[in-house]
């Protein structure tokens, strides 16, 4: 019988299509293995796209199955649904114990939590919350086995930590060959972009952060803004306002730069070398950000809601304009040697062996 994966997601608002996203990506990687999947996800009507079946980013269908349960984040799976499979992955902002206890007796794989809940879980990929890099040696004995820097254990779940883990779509490691991460970087074309919804409204401050730069001839560049929610003004000079841009990663290296927060497209510039600066759109993802700037793989601009206007704009002039040369230069290098494209296929190979 066909190994079969079951993969639980919720998009809204708040949370946008990042998970989604790295669903699809580590389904793929599942099936390149022979294996099959389906995508459950709750939420809104982002998730009522997927779950009827449809990319979330394209007109296309999903290659695999697809489950629509509803708005509720802990909508349980159907009973035939579960007796199709022996592992599920988690892939939820908000966990809690009785979400996994009614999972059993499946196996239970859990994409990043900063609680505890987890612990009651198998397994654990903690890509970003608990450091950015890890040595594959020298091995150490944990209960009797040896285990490498990355791997450790909270209650009964083994964790594996670092960026190798970090997901990115099969298109980015295809553009991945193309840039060479140390050709001079001025930045004549900037992308900007905080996710499929932006629930925190960083397009619109990104924007007047941008329309200062400009109007005070601070920077000379051109600037491209995905704005899922309208801005309100009329764009400056230079500005182009998107609702969205189909195939998003493939554009990624048409641009010399990207502003945005630490979702997907995030980890696909890591991949591809193309200089970030970045907002957090909360304090959690504030800390993904610090470990990553002190990396030396993002220019971490701190809490997009609560920065101030003028601090930005001082922060950005620098990035952007010639000063900026030699940190955008490191940035590009440190961003491919933490992010390797191969996230989804490792994740998809632990759970192969999880399923036992």
């Amino acid at each position: 019988m066909q190994p079969h994966l079951i993969i639980r997601v919720h998009a809204d608002l708040r949370l946008g299509l990042g998970h989604v996203a790295r669903a699809i990506a580590i389904e793929e990687a599942w099936r390149a293995m022979g294996g099959g999947a389906t995508i459950a996800a709750s939420g809104d009507e982002l998730a009522r796209r997927v779950g009827s079946g449809r990319h979330p980013f394209t007109e296309e269908g999903l290659a695999c199955e697809a489950l629509d349960l509803g708005t509720d984040s802990t909508a349980p799976l159907p009973t035939e649904l579960m007796a199709k499979s022996k592992v599920v992955l988690l892939d939820l902002w908000d966990l809690d114990h009785a979400q996994i206890e009614a999972l059993r007796p499946l196996k239970v794989a859990v994409m990043e939590d900063d609680g505890d809940a987890h612990e009651g879980a198998d397994l654990l990929f903690q890509p970003f919350l608990e450091g950015v890099d890890f040595p594959d040696h020298p091995m150490k004995l944990l209960n009797g086995h040896k285990v490498r820097p990355f791997e450790g254990q909270h209650g009964n779940c083994r964790v594996l930590r670092g960026t190798r883990f970090a997901v990115v779509s099969g298109k980015a490691l295809e553009e991945r060959p193309k840039r060479q991460p140390l050709q001079p970087l001025a930045v004549h074309r900037l992308l900007v972009t905080f996710g499929g919804s932006d629930g925190a409204g960083l397009a619109q401050r990104s924007f007047k952060v941008l329309e200062r730069l400009v109007l005070e001839d601070r920077w000379q560049g051109t600037c491209t803004i995905l704005a899922p929610v309208e801005i309100k003004a009329e764009p400056f000079t230079g500005c182009s306002v998107h609702k969205r841009l189909p195939n998003l990663t493939q554009l990624l290296p048409d641009y010399d730069a990207l502003w945005c927060s630490a979702g997907v497209t995030l980890t696909e510039a890591l991949c591809l070398g193309l200089p970030v600066a970045a907002w957090g759109q909360n304090e959690r993802q504030h800390r993904i950000l610090a470990d990553l700037a002190q990396a030396s793989a993002c220019f971490d601009l701190g809490v997009g809601p609560e920065a101030g206007i003028d601090i930005t704009v001082k922060a950005l002039e620098q990035w952007l304009g010639p000063e900026g040369q030699d940190s955008r230069n490191e940035q590009s290098r440190d961003g491919r040697s933490l992010v390797d494209g191969l996230g989804a296929s490792r994740i998809a190979q632990e759970l192969w062996a999880l399923q036992g």
